[in-house]
């Protein structure tokens, strides 16, 4: 089943620059902002999202913190996010499509999500607060968009569990941050 991405449960301003690009909001050009501060912009171009791909995973097995990187789809920018070793195992599973004979947690997600009638579609990493990550988990049921809060190493794994993987997207507010000094 492809993945659409709705407009609807966006805020307006998202839905006038859809109409106003020709395309969907997430095709919709945005400003090229490589290590500048997005303070000056309007809100709405801050909480803009930039798709990203995971580009690395770090696994070092005598420590319990590991680090996984995201690269932006369409850009040079990337940033790390610290993770915990079941997290980067799991994902690194899924990446290089490793299977288990039991479902793991995150194909528990994917399975509940699609039995319960709803599609999964996308990763939104949309918070940066004092060093943590909030991500959020979207999915479409009944033509409804419905976003569950993830850590982002959950709702990773679960992008990358999904065959095609799910798009993952960064505000570009926390990009900003996530670059800043």
């Amino acid at each position: 089943m492809a993945r659409k991405h709705l407009l609807g449960g966006l805020p307006c301003h998202g839905c006038c620059l859809a109409a106003l690009a020709g395309s969907g909001f997430w095709q919709a050009p945005r400003p090229r902002l490589y290590n500048k501060s997005v303070a000056h912009l309007a809100p709405w171009v801050r909480s803009m999202p930039v798709q990203m791909k995971l580009s690395r995973i770090v696994i070092n097995e005598s420590s319990e913190h590991q680090c996984i990187y995201l690269r932006e789809a369409e850009g040079s920018r990337s940033f790390p996010i610290v993770i915990g070793i079941f997290e980067a195992t799991s994902i690194d599973r899924r990446v290089k499509r490793l299977t288990s004979p039991r479902p793991l947690t995150h194909d528990l997600i994917v399975s509940v999500a699609d039995n319960l009638g709803a599609e999964l579609q996308s990763v939104l990493i949309s918070e940066l607060k004092e060093g943590t990550y909030y991500a959020r988990l979207r999915l479409k049921r009944d033509g409804e968009l419905v976003e569950v809060d993830a850590r982002p190493s959950d709702a990773i794994a679960v992008a990358v569990t999904c065959d095609p993987p799910l798009p993952i997207y960064v505000n570009e507010e926390v990009l900003d941050e996530a670059l800043r000094p």
